[in-house]
């Protein structure tokens, strides 16, 4: 008689050491998710905490007593005059002066800016026919010409928007040149494998890639424009942002000068935004880095 036996079952032994429990895992929390809760705030919303925060702060120094009227208005007594100003068209006559003076400035300093930056960095002999010049009157403080533009140009609009010009032109000029001397040499000879001649080159190649330096420039030429401003309508002004803020000196009206200034932060912000607008639009191909 034969008794079929099983084969023993070999794959769990019957005393087989229990497995060794691991280490205790712990959940990993990305770092750009520890400020979720104050990323999930608007943007605008976060934006006004700054001057929101100085405006309470600067309300009650006033309230206080700390700031004394003659040395600083309340914001209620500037927010009145601005009223005031307002009401009987005084400031939106003014700020209409001093934005066309500034786009006069802006456009004639702007050309001359970037015809020399191109002049100068497409050519070796434009560099060595331009550009040491400029970088020397570009070390002469440009405010300390108002007297030569007064005595040269008289007293009337054009010093102003001259004074406003030259301070353009060379944030414009020093930008774009950086710009065309920064492209890729390695571009320029893929540019030159494909067959683009220099032209082909300038358009395609050189000017795009300086078109980020430009944008720069542009930003510190429009800051450097509303600085010359406040100088040049220092110059025998009848009319004017600036002019409001001299008549306002004479006659101790802090409120007043608050208010100009305000308005010169505000159309300086503005501007500011319709460059950020311009970068947006014609630099959608250069991927940037925009904060975590």
């Amino acid at each position: 008689m034969t008794v079929d036996h099983a084969p023993p079952d070999i794959s769990t032994p019957p005393h087989a050491p229990a497995p060794p429990a691991g280490p205790a895992l712990e959940k990993v929390v990305p770092l750009g998710s520890r400020g979720s809760r104050l990323r999930s705030v608007p943007r605008w919303l976060r934006r006004t905490v700054g001057p929101v925060t100085l405006l309470v702060l600067w309300q009650v120094l006033s309230a206080s007593g700390v700031l004394s009227p003659g040395t600083l208005a309340s914001p209620g007594t500037v927010a009145r005059a601005g009223a005031d100003l307002i009401g009987d068209g005084t400031l939106p006559s003014a700020m209409g002066i001093s934005l066309q003076r500034v786009a006069v400035g802006l456009l004639i300093g702007g050309a001359a800016g970037i015809v020399l930056a191109l002049a100068s960095g497409l050519s070796r002999l434009g560099e060595d026919l331009i550009d040491a010049t400029v970088q020397m009157l570009r070390t002469v403080p440009w405010v300390g010409l108002i007297p030569l533009f007064i005595i040269w140009l008289g007293i009337g609009e054009a010093p102003k928007v001259a004074l406003i010009a030259l301070g353009v032109a060379f944030h414009l000029y020093l930008n774009v040149y950086a710009g065309i001397r920064g492209v890729d040499a390695q571009l320029v000879e893929a540019g030159q494998a494909l067959g683009l001649g220099r032209w082909g080159l300038v358009r395609h190649v050189v000017l795009p890639g300086a078109l980020p330096g430009a944008m720069t420039g542009l930003r510190y030429s429009l800051a450097t424009a509303w600085l010359a401003l406040v100088f040049g309508e220092s110059i025998n002004a009848d009319a004017g942002i600036g002019f409001l803020m001299n008549q306002a000196r004479e006659f101790f009206r802090t409120d007043v000068i608050v208010v100009c200034l305000v308005v010169y932060a505000f159309l300086g912000l503005l501007a500011d935004a319709v460059v950020r607008t311009l970068e947006r639009l014609l630099l959608q191909w250069r991927p940037t880095f925009t904060g975590q």
